[in-house]
């Protein structure tokens, strides 16, 4: 199975998301999939990914099995998302979307929970998690100079209790659970 992840922002973020995405495929029952992370075009921003997930990257990556974004849930709402799902249904191209609370790098803070300054529910509603959440464990717990700013190292610790981050993070659980229908149905 060929999966296909897109991020706002490949610059950091495949760091992050390709061992979440082998992770969750693993979870589902797929342990053998080929996560990739879409290399081009290079996306920058929300608006740049929702343009090119409609015109560019269905003549680049059409053939994939299983497409996977991952904006982040501050400019991506419920009903943007389940439209974009339903565009890209009608070429064929199974579009799956998750918005992260509130920045992907939340799922890299989870297993670091007790050296935060906020409560778990503060920090993903945290309008600069990324700065101030993310950044001062990642000073802690990493080493911000690594390719990805310690966002693999962190990542990979968070993973090593997948059911821990399903709890603390609920829309990965529900992306979880929409890809074991989707390969029941299949």
């Amino acid at each position: 199975m060929k999966v296909l992840v897109i991020p706002e922002d490949q610059t950091h973020n495949g760091y992050l998301l390709r061992p979440l995405v082998k992770a969750i495929m693993a979870d589902a029952g797929r342990r053998s999939a080929k996560v990739t992370i879409a290399p081009k075009p290079r996306l920058r921003g929300y608006a740049h990914a929702m343009k090119a997930i409609r015109e560019e990257l269905p003549d680049l990556y059409g053939f994939f099995d299983l497409w996977l974004f991952f904006p982040d849930a501050d400019r991506a709402n419920d009903d943007a998302m389940q439209a974009l799902e339903r565009d890209l249904a009608v070429p064929g191209i199974t579009l799956l979307c998750c918005a992260a609370q509130s920045e992907l790098e939340i799922y890299a803070c989870a297993a670091f929970r007790s050296d935060m300054q906020e409560t778990w529910d503060e920090a993903r509603r945290h309008p600069k998690m990324k700065e101030e959440v993310f950044q001062p464990l990642a000073k802690l717990h990493g080493d911000l100079r690594q390719p990805g700013e310690s966002r693999g190292l962190m990542i990979a610790e968070s993973l090593r209790n997948l059911p821990l981050l399903f709890q603390l993070c609920p829309e990965l659980k529900r992306l979880r659970d929409r890809i074991v229908a989707h390969l029941s149905a299949t």
